[in-house]
């Protein structure tokens, strides 16, 4: 069987700092906010985060971009090994820093400094575009794009490539399968008036055409994105599937870096482009690029999960490697769409999924006889082989909490209409300092109305022969 290739993040890496502090008092020497401050937190911004986010899907990620000699890009390599593979072009300068200084979790001051020339590139960025299974460009406009702009043109050909344009940089390269300007930027690019979807789609369409790309996606914040094609009439808006509330710095890196991931694996732009938003709105709503459990210690010495799916172990090795365990539960009898969209987001959360599954006797005191219409065996096997499960464990009481006590997940998730308060396993999370969060299914989808209509099918009048 053969290997498939790493995706490849070409673009320019930024170190990002946040300083979070508290504001209570205003400066005595200038009508200034006094900001206490209580952590720091440095970590890669740019490509390096969108490098970052790709490689939590568990695919290889090679990161191309331009990297110095000063402290900065110290700690850009330092934060990165482990995550990702580097292919370094030469940086004649300083990184560029960006610290961002919150109070309350609300940006109040940002300051930039550092930055420097990009040189040519060597042979091995020829070598690993060349197998490339699929290509991203976060081109913040700083060189690094510029620097191998005739072997993306020549990888756009090949594979699929996606381009995140900024005002900066120049426009993405032709063949481009999707490019991905957020509101802002497209309108920058192709003036027009308001903010109506109309206005959007015609400034898409516009874009694609322009630049022979198959699709742009405009992304449009809480209201999700407008997928266009060129001369095209009918775009397709994907909504955000919760509302999430945090801080959206990196959205628009973790948008382009999932759909990378998922053109990588075969999907479609018009996929792609719902899976992105659904990852987008998870990233916001676990804390986005500040949420320390994005950046703790990546393992050094092999993968991050043993490949058995045993899931004891790994929960062990992910929580050793200080990764963060999200599990969630559920009778899963017929695996539908609701489902489906649950396991997707809550993958997103953090670094594993472990999906803890009624016996056949628990579900069958849960909902009565005739159930379950699937063998625990076959909706395991199910389960597990989706790509947002990494382990499948079944419990025979009639609620999950002794196996969450004995696995100690970081996250507990459960889809539907509830409140996270009020769920029985919140106690049990809350006694080692777990969260429990919820997540809302896809309305009117449930395995009840699933069987309900196949019954009334089977019963029916048939179609004489």
């Amino acid at each position: 069987m053969t290997t498939p290739g790493p995706l490849v993040v070409v673009g320019d890496v930024l170190l990002d700092r946040d300083v979070h502090g508290a504001v209570d008092r205003m400066a005595p020497d200038a009508p200034v906010p006094v900001v206490d401050v209580s952590t720091e937190l440095a970590r890669p911004g740019g490509a390096g985060l969108a490098a970052v986010l790709a490689a939590r899907s568990g695919r290889d990620v090679v990161l191309v971009t331009a990297l110095g000699e000063d402290r900065a890009s110290d700690t850009v390599r330092d934060r990165l090994r482990g995550r990702v593979r580097l292919v370094e072009l030469p940086l004649d300068g300083t990184l560029p820093v960006k610290t961002r200084v919150l109070a309350g979790g609300r940006p109040l001051i940002r300051v930039d400094r550092g930055g420097g020339d990009v040189g040519p590139a060597p042979a091995a960025v020829r070598d690993v575009l060349r197998g490339a299974a699929a290509v991203l460009v976060a081109d913040y406009g700083r060189g690094a794009a510029d620097a191998v702009r005739s072997l993306l043109a020549d990888a756009a050909r090949r594979v699929p490539l996606v381009w995140d344009p900024h005002p900066r940089g120049r426009a993405p390269v032709r063949g481009a399968r999707l490019v991905t300007p957020n509101a802002a930027e497209a309108a920058a690019l192709s003036p027009g008036e308001g903010d109506a979807l109309g206005e959007h789609a015609r400034r898409g369409a516009e874009l694609a055409e322009r630049w022979g790309a198959v699709c742009v996606a405009v992304t449009l914040g809480d209201r999700g994105a407008l997928l266009t094609r060129p001369r095209s009439t009918a775009p397709m808006l994907v909504p955000v599937p919760y509302p999430a509330t945090g801080d959206p710095c990196g959205a628009g890196d973790c948008f382009a870096a999932l759909a990378a991931v998922s053109l990588a694996d075969g999907a479609l732009p018009e996929e792609a482009v719902q899976r992105a938003v659904a990852g987008a709105a998870a990233f916001v709503a676990a804390g986005g690029a500040s949420d320390p459990a994005l950046w703790r210690e990546a393992r050094r010495d092999g993968p991050a999960r043993p490949a058995t799916g045993d899931a004891f172990a790994l929960a062990a090795s992910v929580r050793a490697a200080g990764g963060s365990v999200v599990a969630t539960g559920g009778c899963f009898d017929l695996l539908h769409a609701g489902h489906v969209g649950l396991l997707d987001s809550a993958r997103r959360i953090g670094d594993c999924l472990i999906v803890c599954v009624n016996s056949d006797e628990s579900l069958r005191r849960l909902k009565g006889p005739g159930r379950p219409l699937t063998p625990l065996e076959d909706r395991m096997r199910v389960l597990a082989a989706l790509g947002s499960v990494d382990a499948v464990v079944a419990f025979e009481e009639d609620t999950p909490q002794a196996l969450l006590a004995a696995l100690r997940p970081d996250v507990w998730v459960k889809g539907g209409d509830y409140s996270a308060d009020a769920l029985p396993e919140a106690e049990v999370l809350r006694s080692w300092g777990g969260q429990t969060v919820v997540l809302p299914y896809l309305d009117g989808r449930s395995t009840t109305r699933i069987a309900d209509r196949a019954a009334r099918a089977a019963t029916g009048p048939r179609a004489p022969r």
